[in-house]
């Protein structure tokens, strides 16, 4: 089974690319598919999860006031990885002037079904099989990491605690950390691949 990492604020662009590979009948493979719509998150979960295939849209995590935008680790990040960038906007944001310099391809997000189809299959062949690099530094300490892989996995508060032999209100003070590490808000939940909390 692949692994494969869509990255976009629209939950209807995550779910819709999770649909064409898994429901749509135009791939021979079976994929997991997780999708996130935070880039410092995204990071993280390239570093563990090690996907066989990142699908992103990063306009508007660039076009956003943030002081300093993480488009530099998250590229660090994929290391390896094929990266498919899908452009959302007309125009690229300047930092992203080259975007073939580190995409293994760049698709707007009118493309038909068939291009974006033969471009995830092209992506998947010419994929290396090294592990990815350790050349980005993570923002997570390994405990951290260990808090929110289970986390991610839907893992209780009182089994991580069992599990890491730590305090159960030991997990909230790594949660909350986490949650600052990665600017998320305080009611995040990680479980961004199918159906959003809220919704």
């Amino acid at each position: 089974m692949l692994k494969i990492l869509v990255i976009d604020r629209c939950h209807y662009t995550r779910t819709g690319i999770e649909a064409l590979l898994n429901h749509s009948g135009r791939f021979s493979s079976s994929f997991l598919v997780s999708g996130i719509n935070n880039l410092l998150l995204a990071k993280e979960h390239i570093l563990q999860w090690k996907p066989h295939l990142v699908i992103a849209d990063l306009y508007s995590f660039i076009s956003e006031t943030h002081p300093s935008p993480p488009i530099t680790p998250f590229f660090m990040s994929c290391g390896v990885v094929p990266l498919i960038l899908l452009q959302s906007a007309d125009r690229l944001h300047p930092s992203l002037a080259s975007p073939q310099s580190v995409a293994h391809s760049v698709l707007t997000k009118h493309a038909t079904l068939n291009a974006l189809s033969n471009t995830i299959q092209e992506a998947l062949q010419v994929r290396p099989t090294l592990e990815i690099g350790e050349n980005a530094s993570p923002l997570l300490t390994p405990q951290e990491e260990k808090v929110l892989s289970m986390w991610m996995d839907g893992v209780s508060n009182n089994a991580i605690a069992a599990a890491l032999s730590i305090h159960g209100k030991t997990v909230y003070t790594y949660k909350r950390n986490i949650r600052m590490k990665l600017h998320l808000g305080n009611r995040f939940s990680p479980f961004l691949s199918l159906a959003e909390k809220g919704n």
